[in-house]
């Protein structure tokens, strides 16, 4: 079995001009490469014999809003067989197209539908990128650090339309105010209220 030094070394040795960087960090070798690199840095893991990762975990999405590459993207790969793990990584602006792993990995079908509902990352020739998460019409992408914390619509049942509907948030300003008193010793207003009571008896 190969280990994770001997590992890293051979995968800089075979994709001298497409790894960026890599680290071993708790237990784990971590890839850094670019976007155009994914598929051809993928299928290397998967197919060869002194790595075998197999199986794809996950993919995610990091938000840096701040950035002028927004979102670092996330792979998560397993080798069942040398029980080892991979995660590889890569920077991306907000409008840029990612390469999709459906054709090497069925099962990130599902977690690039995430990817896109959540932070709204779009993957070429996925076979079918619609949300998976939120419901249809929904506005926005909910994992975005930009995202209001009460969203956009709020959906509710209407007594006078008799059906569901979705309307625009709106909160009651006294649902705003909150005071931090101890429910014990009891609020300022109803303290007011009971002396004033007191007062007129």
């Amino acid at each position: 079995m190969i280990n994770l030094t001997d590992l890293e070394k051979k995968i800089n040795s075979e994709l001298t001009t497409k790894i960026k960087n890599t680290e071993i960090k708790h237990n784990q070798l971590y890839i850094e490469i670019e976007r155009e690199d994914l598929i051809d840095v993928t299928l290397f893991l998967k197919t060869n014999n002194d790595c075998k990762f197999r199986q794809l975990i996950d993919i995610t999405t990091v938000d840096y809003p701040e950035n002028i590459q927004r979102f670092k993207m996330v792979y998560l790969f397993l080798s069942h067989e040398f029980n080892q793990r991979i995660i590889m990584t890569y920077l991306i602006n907000e409008n840029e197209v990612v390469p999709s792993l459906t054709s090497i990995f069925p099962a990130a079908n599902w977690m690039e539908r995430e990817v896109f509902d959540m932070y709204g990352v779009n993957f070429k020739d996925h076979p079918d990128l619609r949300r998976i998460l939120t419901d249809y019409g929904f506005e926005g992408h909910p994992l975005r650090k930009d995202f209001p914390l009460t969203g956009h619509t709020e959906v509710r049942y209407s007594e006078d339309e008799k059906k569901v509907i979705s309307e625009p948030v709106k909160l009651e300003q006294n649902y705003r105010n909150f005071d931090y008193e101890s429910p014990w010793e009891g609020t300022k207003y109803i303290k007011e209220q009971t002396d004033n009571n007191d007062k007129k008896n």
